[in-house]
């Protein structure tokens, strides 16, 4: 079951969307305005674990030009990748 949120967590994840590149803050924090509030616990947990990913490792996965080790996270790049303007 999806836990409860509320808007002081939003706003913090907000924040934590903030990478310092434009598309990389595009990217997150469109996945958390769209797909946040309904996803589940674990797509929840895999949002929180990009979200502390080093910019310059998100910036290579999300370019496409590497991909995370972990599989479960490899997809949800793509999942976040996939979502439109």
């Amino acid at each position: 079951m999806t836990g409860a949120i509320d808007s002081i967590e939003i706003k913090r994840l907000r924040w934590r969307c903030r990478r310092g590149m434009r598309e990389l803050d595009q990217l997150m924090e469109r996945w958390l305005d769209r797909a946040f509030a309904t996803s589940s616990d674990a797509d929840r947990a895999l949002f929180l674990k990009l979200l502390d990913t080093e910019d310059d490792m998100l910036w290579r996965w999300c370019m496409g030009r590497e991909r995370p080790e972990d599989p479960a996270l490899a997809g949800f790049v793509d999942r976040v990748l996939q979502l439109p303007p």
